[in-house]
């Protein structure tokens, strides 16, 4: 009952697991590509939070395998894909995969030796923090995973590069937006249609990577400050409510995905077989190593009477 009435609540569950994919967050990129064709002459990307590799799967399926089918390609010649992330993830075809910390500069050294010390094309990151429901709570956390994804960026893009990531929008969406435009000349707040309207998220789609002149990446959580502040380096305090009046920032919004296309937030019937009954789908791909896995394990044990809980495997 609960799996066919989420299928029925959600078309975009739905499609994902009837096209293979491990999350209906595909469809997230799948339209923003529509709308800005981010994966034009793309060699080198990375997706960052990687797990459990929706965004990769797009890649792949979009980038790599292409590239690997067309006869006239080489077998160094398809593009290289490197999905990070601190969960372990089932294999994806031409993806090639890091276990670690995008905070960690050692992270951007693994990606550039994949890279034969050549930057990427495009990042992308499709992370977030487990929500609270607390807006303003939840809007700083994920601002702060993407200054970490930035941070990275600073590192392993090349210039004129391409940059996706979630965001979440709330009181202090300029002055995000105001960040981001230091290290790219375009800058747009999308909402893809996949998206459900009662979610707060959105995505950056920062075009064109051009640090300022002369920028050097110990001096990024500076800059990002010095925008945050009305009077510059004397005042750190990083507020966007001065950001009001004729200096307000307005920022550039824009839906995409066909717009007569599945509504995420409107139920649909489902589709019957020949017997009149509907044939719910499986997930593409369980997670391998959930950080849930523990109270399951927990859960089962105590159903079945068992008490030496220490002795529950802990490992993946």
């Amino acid at each position: 009952m609960g799996k066919a009435s989420r299928d029925k609540r959600d078309i975009y569950y739905r499609k994902a697991k009837e096209e293979g994919w491990r999350a209906r967050s595909a469809f997230k990129l799948l339209q923003i590509d529509e709308e800005f064709n981010i994966f034009e002459g793309v060699k080198r990307v990375v997706d960052l939070c990687a797990a459990p590799g929706s965004w990769s799967q797009v890649l792949s399926r979009k980038l790599y395998l292409p590239a690997k089918l067309s006869p006239g390609t080489k077998d160094n010649d398809p593009p290289l894909i490197v999905a990070i992330d601190l969960q372990p993830m089932a294999p994806i075809e031409g993806v090639i995969q890091v276990q670690g910390d995008i905070t960690n500069a050692k992270t951007a050294e693994v990606v550039i030796r994949h890279f034969d010390g050549c930057k990427a094309d495009l990042v992308v990151c499709d992370g977030a923090p487990d929500v609270t429901g607390l807006h303003d709570m939840d809007e700083f956390v994920q601002s702060q995973l993407i200054l970490a994804g930035l941070t990275i960026v600073t590192h392993i893009l090349k210039e004129g590069g391409k940059f996706i990531a979630k965001i979440f929008r709330g009181k202090d969406t300029s002055l995000l937006y105001c960040q981001l435009k230091l290290f790219f000349t375009e800058v747009t707040f999308a909402k893809p249609k996949s998206s459900r309207n009662s979610s707060i998220e959105a995505f950056a789609v920062c075009e064109n990577y051009s640090p300022p002149e002369g920028f050097n990446e110990k001096d990024l959580h500076r800059l990002l400050e010095q925008v945050g502040s009305p009077s510059g380096t004397e005042d750190l305090d990083c507020s966007s409510g001065w950001l009001e009046g004729p200096n307000k920032v307005y920022i550039p919004f824009l839906a995409c995905g066909d717009l007569s296309g599945y509504d995420s937030d409107r139920s649909y019937p489902l589709p019957k077989s020949a017997d009149g009954t509907y044939q719910c789908l499986d997930p593409v791909q369980p997670p391998i190593a959930p950080p849930y896995k523990r109270a399951l394990e927990m859960k089962k044990a105590s159903s079945q009477g068992i008490h030496n809980l220490d002795k529950l495997s802990l490992g993946p």
